[in-house]
């Protein structure tokens, strides 16, 4: 009784209220010095903007001095209003434990902030282990990819040379040994991640594999197909084939499609499972070393003579240019009719990109 007297007499509730006001009145004044510093300091962000050069990585302006500005700004603002909130939630926390009626509240609110903390510290420190763990081997199978990479522009470059394997086998193998390499360190470091023994993190890896097998069918039907490509070797970059129906120039060659520019300059892109199940015609791959041939058909009368028809024909690819003169043209009788003969001219060329133009010289 004398206890609860002396805390609800004049004296001591006008101390609390005292001391509850001088708390507040110490708060606003923090409360508007520190909204006067973060004032401060972005003036000075924006007063010293045009000295941000922003960030770069390689040629891509990542960050330019007026986005970088901007970020500044929200990054101080965010700061400037958890920090007053913090304030507010301490001058709470103080305020509470100056009235007996309320200390039971102070110090809920105390726990409140201190317990999560206090836990996430020593989840972190718990974790510590684990985390240096999974730096040293990311660090590991980081320079192995580099390893990997110096070999392959080794091979690209011509400076190490493999019996058998070909330099344009270099990049797509080493993108394959990345994705390998790259699967095999998630596979290493799984069981540090925290949380990897959890249920829910289980199911979600299953779902995620559910989702990639069964949504990527076709995308990975391609893929396999432009791998077996690039080791077939059925065409190169720049080389002029046929595809199915498609006459062109190989411009791209993707894990994906292959790209086709016509001689009408239309861009045709073909999925490379339809490129593996449709027949290919490569004009360029021997027409450097042992020539393309270029052939065309006439019908005469059976009234010329049939030696006339063939000097004049080889005359005539003689004439064409980009044809070449050794291996010489030649003449082929290809069939009997009943009023004509069919006679068909050869001739190589080194030139296959233009082979319409060829033909339509000679």
């Amino acid at each position: 009784v004398m206890v609860y007297k002396d805390e609800t007499s004049f004296k001591t509730l006008a101390t609390e209220i005292g001391l509850a006001a001088l708390v507040l009145a110490i708060m606003a004044l923090i409360i508007f010095l520190c909204h006067k510093i973060f004032r401060l300091i972005a003036f000075r962000i924006i007063r010293r903007r045009k000295k941000l050069h922003g960030f770069t990585i390689k040629n891509y302006n990542l960050l330019d001095s007026r986005r970088l500005t901007l970020i500044l700004l929200s990054i101080n603002k965010l700061i400037k209003w958890i920090v007053i909130l913090l304030l507010i939630y301490f001058s709470l926390t103080v305020l509470f434990s100056i009235f007996p009626w309320t200390e039971g509240f102070a110090a809920d609110l105390l726990r409140y902030i201190i317990d999560p903390l206090r836990k996430i510290a020593i989840s972190v420190w718990n974790y510590l282990p684990n985390l240096i763990t999974v730096i040293i081997i990311v660090t590991i199978f980081r320079y192995f990819i580099k390893l990997l990479r110096f070999f392959t522009n080794e091979i690209n470059s011509g400076n190490l040379q493999i019996k058998g394997f070909y330099p344009d086998w270099a990049n797509p193998t080493y993108q394959i040994f990345r994705i390998l390499v790259y699967a095999f360190m998630l596979v290493v470091i799984y069981p540090y991640l925290p949380g990897s023994n959890s249920n829910v993190f289980k199911g979600v890896s299953v779902f995620l594999g559910f989702l990639f097998t069964f949504g990527s069918a076709g995308s990975l039907s391609n893929i396999v197909s432009g791998l077996m490509l690039t080791y077939m070797r059925l065409f190169r970059l720049n080389d002029r084939v046929k595809i199915g129906d498609v006459i062109g120039d190989v411009i791209e060659k993707t894990v994906l499609v292959t790209r086709i520019r016509t001689i009408k300059n239309e861009i045709i892109s073909i999925p490379n499972a339809t490129v593996m199940s449709s027949h290919t015609i490569n004009y360029s791959s021997d027409a450097q070393d042992r020539g393309l041939i270029i052939n065309c058909k006439v019908t005469v009368g059976y009234d010329v003579p049939w030696p006339n028809v063939h000097r004049a024909l080889i005359e005539a690819a003689k004439r064409t240019d980009l044809l070449m003169e050794f291996p010489a043209p030649y003449v082929y009788q290809t069939s009997l009719d009943d009023f004509y003969v069919s006679y068909e001219i050869n001739a190589y060329t080194r030139d296959a990109h233009l082979q319409d133009d060829i033909y339509s010289q000679l």
